[in-house]
């Protein structure tokens, strides 16, 4: 495993420590098809009932690099909403039979990780 892949892993753990202790289900991590990957699919239950959740994890280290909630660009939340749509034909339809009832929500967890001190976890819902 490389740095930046580790990097990632360690990110998308915090992402989903982050999801649970907000209430979050977290039902699959790095599912791929051949439109690309979801870092986390979860489900809420709190809101307008059981709610699907596409999060996006973005991790960066303290410094010169671009803060990871501003990595959302406009293409990115596109691909994400199809890959949300791949998601729930390949495997939520295959058990359910009717679309989450909560609908489904885009969010975005970034972690940033300073030269020093505790990892900054930040969860932005219904980003896309």
């Amino acid at each position: 495993m490389n740095h930046r892949t580790a990097l990632g892993r360690f990110g998308e753990d915090l992402a989903v420590r982050t999801l649970r202790t907000a209430g979050l289900t977290v039902l699959e991590r790095n599912w791929r098809c051949r439109a690309g990957e979801i870092d986390i699919v979860a489900q809420d239950p709190a809101g307008r009932g059981r709610t699907l959740v596409v999060c996006e994890v973005k991790t960066r280290r303290g410094g010169g690099y671009q803060h990871p909630m501003a990595a959302l660009t406009p293409r990115k939340a596109e691909r994400l909403r199809e890959l949300a749509q791949w998601w729930l034909c390949e495997r939520w339809l295959a058990v359910h039979e009717s679309l989450p009832p909560g609908g489904v929500r885009i969010d975005l967890v970034g972690v940033l990780l300073p030269g020093r001190g505790a990892p900054v976890v930040e969860h932005a819902k219904g980003v896309a």
